[in-house]
Parts: structure tokens; sequence; C-alpha cells
């Protein structure tokens, strides 16, 4: 298979464990199973993105704490519940400061027990016009079944209400009965609005809210809905519609059962808060005449304010569960969602749409990424970026005003990841264990790695191929492994060994075999490497520096030191696994291949160490200067060879007037002028072997001449 097309075939599949991931996660979603997960998750985020609205400095709290409470009792023996003369206190006190409207979160549904305390709190409430009472529909028996004909008829009306009713079907906006607050105290009142708020059903955490209720025929708003008509006199506009109710313009997005989702602006008393007494405390001394404006709350306080009275005690028992924290003033929860209604913010839920298309999304790209990721590298890399993908889009939705399902996304992407690594494992891992076992007694750890990655470069079975070609030998290695122990000379062999092999694999080459001390290696195969020789001949070079690095230590083990030979060649040869399925080497075949063997041979009758073709030398430039060694002639090969012995600059500098003239003493030789050259080539022969062993050609051609026709070639008898 082409690369294109593998690549093709891992994108297919992973789309499709992607999706598979995603159908999975929405399956589990749709069954209800990650509701409270994905509550959890909206704690979080609701708590970490908290922050002000427009309108949040336009709503306040009075607070009955216990620090009121104990006030009350210690300095005025007023213990709980107080009577209704405090409350009328608190409203004409924000009506002097002029506060919008205020709110009353609690149900004053048994008669005051003092004599005219009811009067005087309904005549201050009808001083101030603006003040919104509190009742509470229910589905408890023994409630009001019907409204009371003493308390004021609520005069509101939502446009197309019956129609949307008809089409949703709400269960918890009707409700069957109510509890009202007495007569004389809800005559005062202008609005009563619903206390009930149910909280998520599952966790009974308080995330949402209905601006309305109903009960008998009527509509019953919600505190933050009855705020604000109270603060704003006059005939206003309210309409509903599937998943959208509007308040004079501001859209409100709300669920099937009319509940919007609250977006909730920081901890406990991040409206701004007063305390009761600090309220009682400045009314009776501005009624008094004694105003301190140092210490006292100035009524301008609540000017333009929604302003709400409600329970922070603990005893008092009207703390909820919140995203925010687990004891939450209830009067906080409606304070809050006025806020919103007044700052147009409330959060919307993702179209079910939107969410099923991210979710297949993420997921199929969360199975591709993995898929084609090739290497353990790469797939951590995708895991990295795919996991915190969704938190990360759940913060920005967020962000953006949306509710986005987290736990569904992630778990999609969760499936997917692991769907496509499995599926990955057990069949792109299988080939990857293959080739790994075939190849890393050939290969470096990063050669392998990459054949991993690009398997479709590697043909397993035959291929013609250019190749260059490492042959090396240790010089008299019979000799000394006759005079080590098995171990010692195990030892001896483990190491040099190691340390060539390091070498040949750090340059790219291929380990074909090992023959005792005998290395076999070849570059550009099976992986493509464009300049192939020039990495050969560097390792012969960095084989020669690491063996003579290593020499005294190898002289104090074997008595003697150690030198190797090197034959490089450059050529096409058949290359690929050869063998059966169980066993097998991955070598090479061809007349290149054998020539490399007989060049490392040959160095033995110049008494040189590494020795190329003018093959290799072609191909590898200017890369490593060189010095002509011979014109030879090997065994079974028809053709004439000239070979080189390439070095390392330093060395080359460093022997350069003996190299020029080893060449001036071999151009003689090949133009038959034999005399001339054994005189130069003996002046050299103590600093140069390749020198002497030509002086000694030279004596033996100018005793029995070469016959007509002499082209300097150097006929070698045997391999």
């Amino acid at each position: 298979m082409s690369e294109k097309g593998a690549q093709r075939r891992r994108i297919l599949l992973g789309a499709g464990v992607g999706a598979l991931g995603a159908v999975l996660a929405l399956a589990l979603q749709l069954a209800g199973i990650l509701e409270s997960f994905e509550a959890k998750t909206w704690d979080w985020r609701a708590k970490l993105l908290a922050g002000p609205g427009e309108a949040t400095s336009q709503v306040a709290t009075i607070l009955i704490d216990q620090a009121s409470l104990d006030w009350l009792d210690a300095e005025n023996s007023i213990p709980w519940p107080w009577p209704r003369e405090i409350y009328g206190i608190i409203t004409d006190f924000c009506a002097r400061g002029g506060a919008k409207a205020v709110v009353l979160d609690m149900i004053y549904s048994e008669p005051s027990p003092s004599p005219g305390d009811d009067e005087l709190f309904r005549d201050a409430m009808l001083r101030y016009g603006k003040v919104v009472g509190t009742m509470l529909l229910t589905t408890k028996k023994g409630a009001a079944e019907a409204w009371d004909p003493l308390i004021p008829d609520p005069v509101i009306a939502i446009a197309g209400l019956d129609a949307w009713k008809e089409r949703d079907k709400p269960n918890s906006l009707t409700f069957p009965a109510a509890e009202f607050p007495t007569p004389v105290v809800g005559s005062g009142m202008a609005y009563l609005a619903n206390a009930n708020v149910p909280p998520d059903p599952v966790d009974w955490v308080y995330r949402r809210g209905s601006l309305f209720g109903a009960f008998d025929g009527r509509v019953v708003p919600s505190q933050a809905l009855a705020a604000y008509l109270a603060g704003n006199p006059g005939s206003h506009n309210l309409s509903i519609e599937p998943g959208i109710l509007s308040v004079d313009g501001i859209c409100v997005p709300i669920d099937a059962e009319g509940r919007a989702i609250l977006r909730y602006r920081g901890p406990t008393m991040t409206h701004e808060a007063k305390s009761v007494a600090s309220v009682i405390q400045a009314q009776i001394r501005i009624e008094n005449g004694e105003r301190d404006e140092a210490k006292d709350l100035d009524p301008a306080f609540f000017k333009d304010k929604y302003v709400f009275l409600g329970v922070t005690a603990t005893g008092l028992f009207d703390l909820k569960p919140t995203p925010m924290a687990g004891a939450y003033p209830g009067v906080e929860v409606n304070a809050t969602m006025l806020d919103n209604l007044l700052s147009g913010d409330f959060m919307r839920p993702l179209p079910s749409w939107a969410s099923l298309l991210l979710v297949l999304l993420v997921s199929i790209a969360a199975g591709v990424a993995v898929s084609t990721a090739s290497g353990a590298g790469r797939s951590a890399l995708a895991y990295a970026i795919v996991l915190p993908l969704a938190p990360l889009l759940g913060i920005a939705a967020y962000a953006a005003g949306y509710w986005l399902q987290v736990v569904a996304l992630e778990l999609g992407s969760v499936f997917s990841l692991a769907g496509a690594s499995i599926i990955s494992y057990a069949t792109e891992g299988k080939q990857k264990r293959y080739l790994k076992g075939a190849f890393k007694q050939y290969l470096s750890p990063a050669f392998i790695e990459e054949l991993i990655a690009h398997p479709e470069r590697l043909k397993l079975g035959g291929e013609r191929r250019e190749l260059s070609i490492f042959f090396s030998d240790m010089q008299g290695f019979t000799s000394v492994s006759e005079a080590l122990s098995p171990e010692e000379l195990t030892a001896l062999l483990n190491d040099y060994l190691s340390a060539m092999t390091d070498i040949i694999q750090d340059e790219g080459g291929t380990i074909d075999k090992y023959e005792g001390d005998a290395i076999i290696a070849f570059w550009n195969a099976p992986l493509d490497l464009p300049d192939h020789a020039v990495h050969a001949v560097r390792a012969a070079l960095r084989c020669q520096e690491e063996l003579a690095r290593l020499r005294p230590a190898f002289r104090s083990r074997v008595g003697r030191d150690l030198y190797m030979r090197v034959g490089i060649n450059s050529g096409p040869a058949v290359v690929g696994n050869l063998g059966s399925r169980s066993r097998f080497d991955y070598t090479m075949l061809g007349d290149a291949v054998n020539l490399a063997s007989r060049l490392e041979g040959i160095n033995k009758q110049y008494g040189s160490y590494t020795m190329i073709s003018q093959a290799t030398l072609k191909l590898i430039g200017e890369a490593f200067p060189v010095r002509e060694l011979s014109r030879v002639a090997v065994v079974g090969r028809k053709e004439p060879v000239t070979v080189y012995e390439p070095m390392a600059r330093e060395e080359y500098e460093a022997r350069k007037p003996v190299l020029e003239s080893f060449a001036a003493a071999l151009a003689l030789y090949y133009e038959g002028r034999f005399e001339e050259a054994a005189m130069k080539f003996d002046a050299l022969a103590d600093r140069d072997p390749p020198s002497k062993a030509y002086a000694a050609k030279c004596r033996e051609l100018i005793a029995s001449p070469p016959r007509e026709g002499w082209d300097g070639v150097w006929v070698m008898s045997q391999k």
C-alpha cells in the first residue's frame, strides 16, 4: 500500500472510531447517566468565571444576620420573631433613600400578636408603594386551592402563554395550592411574588430559576420579575415563545419548563449588603434628629437600587446549596436572578444540534489524531492536546454565555482516544512490533522509529538499491584468539564490536552481520539516506579513531596492539529479508558487495587500514581528502578498480609532504619507470607502509619486467 493509501486508511479508521466514541458518549448523556457529573463541572465553571454584570451594582441586600438578631434581643429586648413594625422601619428607610423597589423574602402568613402591628406595617408599605411581598406556590395539602379574595388580584399578562403551555406542557410552573400572607399585610404590597424556586432535581443545587409561576389561572411573578415590575411602574410588554421569555424587550432564554440558567456573580454578599441592625439604628437616629454622618448608614446608599430583605442567620434555615457554596443565602439566589434580568445575561443552553455536532467533530478529531500519530511521542502529544479540549471549550462557552455539555464531550474524546489507541496497537502496533523485532539487531533506535513512522518505505523481501557497503576485519585476530581463554575472548569481542557498532549505527548504518571479529554493514537501506557514502566513510574513520583510543586498554588485555582493516564500495545490490518467517537475515547480495569484501583484504598488500573504491569516491566528492593507492585487479573481477585511502583532514594536512611524494612516485610507477619510482618509494618506506609495499613491487617488476601494454594495474592473486 502506498504512503497516501496507508494514511487515508488510518484517517478513515480514526474517523470511524471517533464517530463510535461520540455515539457512546451521547447515548450516556441522553440516558441521563452524565447529569450529576455535568452539574459538578458546571459548578466549577460558574465559580471560576463568576464576575459582576452590568446591573450588579443596582441590586443590594439587607440581611437579617446573627448580629442583628443578637442586637435587637440584647439592646431592645426584641426576640425573634420580630414584630411587623420592624419591617415597616426598614421599608421607610429604603423609601427615604430612594430605592427602586424592596423585596421582602418572607411570608407573613400569621397575624401579628401585637394589636395594630400589621396595620402599621401595611401603612408603611402603602406609603412607599414599591414593596414586593412573598407567597408560596406549592403542592402541599392544606394550603389554599384558590386565590384569596382579600388579597389584591395580580394583573400580569404574558402574551403567547397559553400556546406555549399547550406546546411544551411544563410541569413545574402550574401549582394546585398556595400560601398567602395575611390579608392586612398582603393588601399593602404592590406585588406578591412566588418564593418557590425549585433546585435541580439531579442534586438539589440551585442553578436555575423560573421568572413566573401559575396558580388559579393567574400569573405569579418570581421575586426577581416582581421587583423589576414594582421598580418600573407602568405598562409592561411580556411575551413567551419556545425558548424565550421577553420582558420589555429583554430576552430571557428558558427551557421547556420555563426555567432560566442563573449566572452567579460570586460568593455570598457579592451584591452590596447591609445588616438590619445598621438600617434600624440609622432610621431611629434620623427620626430623633441624632444622625451621625460618620457612623450611621446613609439612606442614599439604596438610591435607585433594588433591595432584597432576607435571612442569613444560620438558625433561620434559609441557606441553599448553589454552585458558589454549599450554604448560600436564599435571598441572594433571588437577587442573582434579578441581576441577570437587568443585565440581560442569563446563561443559554447550547442547542442540541450544536452540542451533538461538537461532540462528533471533537471525537472524530481525537480518533484521527491518534490513528495517524506515529510513535509514542506523537500519540502522547495527541492526548495532551485533546484531553484538555473539552474543559477549555466549556470555559470559552461559559464566557460567551453558553452551557456546553463538557462531560459528554470529554467522554467522547476519551472513548475515541482509547479506542484508536487499542486498534492502532492491535493493527499497526503489530506491524511496529514486527519491524522492531526484525530490525533491532541491524539499525539504531532512531532509524527503527523512523521506519515505524514510515513503514511504506520498506519493501520486505528483496529490492535493488544503491548501497555503500562496509567490510571490516581485525588484523591478526587468529593469533589473538589463540592466546585468550574463551571468556576473555568473548569479553574482548563484545567490547570491540559494541564500540564499532555504536558508531556505525550513529552514522545511520545497518548491521548486516558479525563473523567473528568481522563487521559487515551497509548504508541506504532499509531507509533512504541520500549521502550514504559520506556516512559510510565517516563511520570508517570514526571507527579507526575509536580503536586508536581503545588500543592501550586492549594492549593491556591481549599483550599487543589491535588494528582493523576496512573496505568500502558503493554500487547496486539486492537487499532484503532472506530466509524463513521465523528465521531470516536482512542482508545483501551482488557484485558491489563482493568488491567491498575484496577491498578490505587488499589492505594487507599495501599496509593500509581503510580503502574505498572509485565509485565511493565519486559519491563523497570532496567531503574527505584521499590519496590514490592503486589500480587493482581483484580475484573474480575482469575490470580493474582504482582504490583510495580516505583520511581525516587534520591527518591529511599533517602528512601532506609524504602524500605528495607518494603521488609523484605512483605516477612514475604507472608510467613503467620502476627504478625511478623505487627510489622515491624507498625514501618514504620508513614513514609510509604503502610506499614500502610499492618499493618491493617495483623491485619485482625490475627483476621481471611486465609485458608490453603496461597499464599500472596491480593484479591480486588471492582474495
